[in-house]
């Protein structure tokens, strides 16, 4: 098995030992083994370094979800970490929920999505989790946290900063039930719908626009799309002190943080430094569809993303003062070599 096969980039070396996490036993016998372990889901959040693993991948694969529905505080939701993320988001709006209709067509699996605190147009899984039940591979117990012990930030959580110790093992969120969506705040959405910001539109309708976006824009994976071999936004959108984001450009997109900093778009960032769609590093490239996704384009090897992500990062800093920050998990690889 090679991480090649295992990762929505298609690169990565060979790993000496592969399980499939089927179920709770076999994810925690495998964690708790002495050997180095890699822990995965979908695939869809790492690059993998080219050279080999020597040690265990284990691919986080348990099944199942129960509802709790109550009148007063809506679905509570339990689902099993290895469910595939934009599966879980379908189910939920055709049984009649809202709250995760804007995450639609988001890739990889229910464990990941708290690890990133996943979000798209003015939504994050912060706003709808109620708990998120472990396994600490330090204290070697389970270990169940509430939302506010989640340590929730952008693109952010407890168990990215404190990456290997725990593993997700099951999520739930609370939803509500109804035909109408949250209130959409993102202009781009809004448009679709032909809305204003601020409006609702119906759950069902919201998933579909929101799918048709992220197609446009090479987001949703595809077989016989190459700009679909990718892990999506590879940047984090940055964030700045007011004082520093007073003296960009008038058109560069800014969003107010609650703690006084000011977040940009890492995609404006790179357009406004010459990146451009398409750009290519052997076979490495940037999507033709969007210039924030990397991509293999053309039998590329991780080293080859590496060097376009670097040159992606040095126009950024080169023109803004800003260093560009991975949203993607590098496993055996790094930005700091080669």
């Amino acid at each position: 098995m090679r991480f090649s096969d295992l990762t929505t980039f298609r690169v990565g070396g060979l790993i000496s030992e592969f399980v499939e996490g089927t179920s709770e036993e076999i994810i925690l016998k495998t964690v708790n083994q002495s050997e180095p372990v890699q822990v995965i889901g979908g695939g869809s959040n790492i690059l993998a370094g080219d050279s080999d693993f020597a040690g265990t991948v284990l691919r986080i694969s348990n099944q199942g979800s129960e509802l709790d529905y109550d009148a007063c505080s809506g679905g509570m939701i339990t689902v099993a970490a290895g469910v595939e993320w934009d599966a879980f988001v379908g189910q939920t709006v055709a049984a009649g929920f809202s709250g995760l209709e804007t995450l639609s067509g988001i890739p990889g699996r229910v464990g990941a999505a708290p690890i990133q605190n996943i979000g798209a147009y003015g939504q994050e899984l912060k706003e709808v989790v109620a708990r998120v039940r472990t396994w600490d591979r330090v204290a070697k117990e389970q270990r169940t946290f509430t939302a506010n012990q989640c340590r929730f930030g952008y693109r952010g959580s407890l168990f990215k900063e404190e990456p290997n110790r725990f593993v997700i093992l099951d999520v739930t969120v609370q939803l509500k039930r109804g035909e109408l969506s949250i209130p959409i705040t993102y202009s781009e959405l809004a448009d679709e719908l032909e809305i204003k910001v601020g409006e609702r539109a119906s759950v069902s309708e919201v998933r579909e626009r929101v799918l048709k976006i992220r197609e446009r824009k090479g987001m949703l994976l595809s077989e016989h799309d190459r700009d679909t071999w990718s892990a999506g936004s590879f940047f984090v959108n940055p964030s700045v002190t007011s004082e520093f984001a007073s003296r960009l450009p008038q058109a560069a997109p800014q969003w107010p943080n609650p703690d006084g900093t000011v977040k940009l778009s890492a995609a404006w960032l790179l357009e406004h430094s010459g990146i451009k769609k398409g750009q290519r590093h052997a076979g490495a490239g940037i999507s033709t569809k969007h210039v924030l996704a990397l991509a293999n384009l053309s039998q590329a090897r991780s080293d080859d993303l590496i060097e376009l992500a670097k040159d992606c990062q040095e126009a950024v800093r080169t023109k803004f003062g800003i260093v560009l920050e991975p949203e993607v998990r590098l496993v055996n690889c790094d930005l700091t070599s080669h």
